[in-house]
């Protein structure tokens, strides 16, 4: 073999390991926003390379190129809130694409579910704990059969479930193109009214009044007594808000994930997701997710009357005691969730 041409093959060589390292620490995000580069995507945008499921067409394939000619109103309306969560990434590239790439530390809320080629990515506060239970029953390969016989507190054991950031980069580039991706999202307002009420008004959530409580506490309250100091467990409202909106809260350490917004903990603007459920369409959303990946016909989403349940009446009144000016501090650091999952801005709010 001539010398030039050993040489060639040597650089070659060289270019692939050092880029092999470089993929190690980073995931380069060339998956991004396929529908950015087609934005009238009306059936299958990843062309005929679906990989599939043995015998059976994959999720991707139900939803992007169904059965049936003519979509259904269901296809036709995540259509819609997909094109929504793209209109708003390309309208504030700015603030929402701050980053050109993700770390795997990135995508540790995202659960694979390898037989049926799904990836869900869930959020506090939007129903995780019926979801998770559901992924434990797709991915048990018969260990599970009824979701609500998981106890709530196993659903939440990480080691239950696998996530993305589990696997290697060339395994989560490859899952991301092929396996349909999927949230669920609520009124920003409403889930953070709900997060404030079950982790500070709750006397057993003693970890969080130590952790957050006592630091909001020694923040926001002025002559706050030493007991309140030391248990935390008495947080009000408008001191949770203000430390929410405090410039140093957000230097300090990022935002707990019951009350982290959806675009910092999916990263939707870097990740093609195929859809968006929302909480207040949660069962008939759910139902179509499981439809489409092969199992509705023995599995539903788990529902049960729940009078506790945060409602928008109630968040009003939360806000009813909370100043314009960190009602306007608030919204903007929730702004992008608003715009993105297309939800008004509250008629109860009075932005300054």
């Amino acid at each position: 073999m001539k010398p030039a041409l050993l040489e060639v093959m040597r650089m070659n060589r060289i270019c692939r390991m050092v880029l092999a390292t470089c993929l190690g620490s980073f995931i380069l995000v060339i998956f991004y926003f396929q529908s950015m580069l087609h934005p009238v995507m009306r059936r299958n945008p990843f062309g005929v390379d679906i990989c599939c499921r043995k015998g059976s067409r994959s999720p991707l394939q139900e939803l992007y190129n169904p059965t049936q000619l003519e979509l259904s109103s269901t296809a036709v309306l995540h259509q819609t809130r997909r094109d929504q969560v793209t209109d708003t990434c390309r309208a504030n590239s700015a603030v929402s694409r701050k980053r050109r790439v993700l770390t795997p530390n990135d995508l540790k809320h995202l659960v694979v579910d390898e037989d049926h080629e799904l990836i869900y990515c869930y959020v506090p506060k939007v129903a995780c704990t019926n979801w998770k239970r559901l992924m434990m029953v797709l991915t048990g390969r018969g260990k599970y059969s009824d979701p609500m016989e998981i106890p709530a507190n196993e659903a939440h054991v990480s080691a239950n479930l696998k996530t993305l950031n589990q696997y290697s980069i060339p395994e989560i580039n490859h899952r991301l193109k092929s396996y349909m991706k999927f949230l669920f999202v609520r009124e920003p307002f409403e889930r953070l009214v709900s997060a404030y009420r079950n982790k500070f008004t709750q006397k057993y959530n003693t970890s969080f009044h130590k952790r957050y409580g006592t630091k909001i506490i020694k923040r926001q309250r002025k002559n706050a007594t030493q007991e309140a100091l030391r248990k935390g467990d008495d947080v009000k409202f408008e001191e949770f808000v203000a430390y929410l909106i405090d410039p140093h809260t957000q230097r300090e350490e990022p935002f707990n994930e019951h009350w982290q917004t959806v675009y910092s903990l999916c990263h939707p603007c870097h990740i093609h997701y195929d859809l968006v459920g929302k909480y207040e369409t949660l069962e008939e959303d759910s139902n179509y997710v499981l439809q489409l990946a092969g199992v509705g016909s023995y599995l539903k989403f788990p529902t049960y009357a729940k009078s506790t349940r945060t409602t928008d009446e109630m968040t009003t009144e939360f806000f009813q005691n909370i100043s314009s000016e960190h009602q306007t501090q608030l919204y903007e650091v929730y702004k992008l969730d608003f715009l993105m999952f297309n939800y008004s801005v509250p008629s109860y709010l009075k932005l300054e």
